[in-house]
């Protein structure tokens, strides 16, 4: 694995930076380290470029710097800490804490690029996942153990639904959950953290988090696109841990899946790519799959996730919401003119 090695930044280009190595190039997919003053800023490794030189995605905003900023390869892909000690912490892309808690008590840490369960590991069983709401229950059930979808334009209340099922499922869920926040609204997830400590899922003690029921991991609309299209696997590897290693059934939301195929769009501009139908990356069924692929349930456990989807301008065929449609098991879609009229 190649590691230790040390490049040189030569030219950035907001999100986009690229860097020239004199001796043996990093991996596609690996995380590279620069310092900025006093912040450390990860990047990844999306294309080689030239013998020498490789184009990386920064995890974070590039302001502070400059060209020939000393740049290291990790030898690895960007990891993630995983098990007990990340339930009740908030905690960014690259695994680090931003809920002033102190560092993260995590035993083991793991990459956010891996395989899907195979065909073997897969668990084929059906079984309805109560939700505690009426009309969801008796008219569009989800299942258990499977992929559920919100779709709905701006203002029509995915969040507000997916909170409440959180309300209902999570709270009174013996398991562990997992909360993905992907380019949604700050205030919202300084809410969400909130209501959880209000309810006691998430139990703030003195020194730690321990009782606590939840992992937040957020990359909000402030952050730059390589943090908002890595978030949802780093939720997704949290996810992973708990059911494969734990053999836990865990739950997993995600807030907002369009922000993800948003972001994989602009890294896809700002890498030079040709876009494909109205302007999204030319790798969107790809990148869709190598998320969903991951949550599913196999023997060990399972992730049942729900995840809020945004149709752009209410348009159901538009390529980012008709690619999510193939992944979900349920789907609930939600009518502007039925919240016009105040019915939620």
């Amino acid at each position: 694995m190649a590691s230790n090695s040390v490049g040189r930044v030569t030219q950035i280009m907001g999100a986009v930076v690229d860097v020239e190595f004199e001796g043996e190039l990093p991996y596609i997919q690996n995380a590279l380290e620069a310092k900025i003053g006093e912040r450390r800023l990860v990047l990844e490794v999306a294309q080689e470029i030239g013998e020498r030189t490789v184009r990386c995605i920064a995890m974070d905003t590039t302001d502070g710097m400059v060209r020939g900023t000393e740049v290291s390869d990790t030898g690895a892909a960007i990891s993630v800490p995983v098990g007990p000690g990340t339930l009740g912490r908030i905690l960014n892309v690259i695994g680090e804490p931003i809920d002033e808690r102190g560092p993260v008590t995590a035993a083991s840490h793991m990459p956010i690029h891996r395989d899907a369960p195979s065909f073997e590991e897969q668990s084929a069983s059906a079984e309805i996942l109560v939700t505690g709401i009426k009309v969801v229950d008796l008219l569009a059930p989800y299942q258990k153990g499977g992929k559920t979808g919100l779709f709905g334009g701006a203002g029509v209340g995915k969040t507000v639904l997916i909170q409440e099922l959180i309300n209902n499922i999570a709270k009174g869920h013996g398991g562990v959950s997992v909360f993905a926040g992907v380019g949604e609204r700050t205030r919202e997830g300084n809410d969400l953290y909130h209501e959880m400590i209000d309810a006691g899922v998430i139990k703030l003690n003195e020194n730690d988090t321990e009782g606590s029921k939840v992992a937040l991991v957020y990359g909000q609309m402030n952050e730059p696109p390589g943090a908002r299209a890595r978030v949802a696997l780093s939720g997704v590897t949290m996810a992973e841990y708990f059911r494969d290693v734990e053999g836990q059934d865990v739950l997993f939301f995600v807030d907002n899946i369009f922000r993800f195929t948003q972001a994989g769009a602009e890294m896809s501009a700002l890498l030079g790519r040709i876009p494909s139908a109205v302007g999204y990356q030319p790798t969107l069924a790809t990148d869709m799959g190598a998320l969903q692929e991951r949550i599913t349930s196999t023997k060990k456990g399972s992730i049942t996730s729900v995840q809020a989807i945004y149709v752009p301008a209410d348009d159901l065929t538009d390529p980012a919401p008709a690619t999510s449609f193939a992944h979900l098991d349920a789907t609930t879609v939600l009518n502007r003119a039925i919240s016009e009229k105040g019915i939620y």
